[in-house]
């Protein structure tokens, strides 16, 4: 299972408000915040901003749960799921 974590950041002297989008594995993105959107959308659209920038982008169904510092975003391969 794959995930990727976003996190909320505040506006600093030089930059504006920015939500950072990290897998599992490390890699990140950050992008501007969307103010169009809001609370978990624009969580939504910085996870999406870090998958499409993969060479081969995950595929097929997301999961997801807020946390203290943003959400959890999980990739569900449907090879490796195990239902309880």
């Amino acid at each position: 299972m794959q995930t990727i974590t976003t996190k909320f950041l505040g506006a600093t002297n030089h930059r504006g408000e920015r939500i950072k989008a990290t897998t599992s594995s490390g890699i990140s993105k950050t992008i501007s915040y969307p103010y169009e959107l809001s609370g978990a959308q624009a969580h939504i659209k910085a996870a999406r901003a870090l998958n499409e920038s993969f060479e081969y982008p995950w595929t097929g169904e997301y999961v997801y749960t807020g946390t203290d510092t943003g959400y959890i975003f999980m990739y569900n391969d449907h090879q490796h799921f195990i239902y309880l």
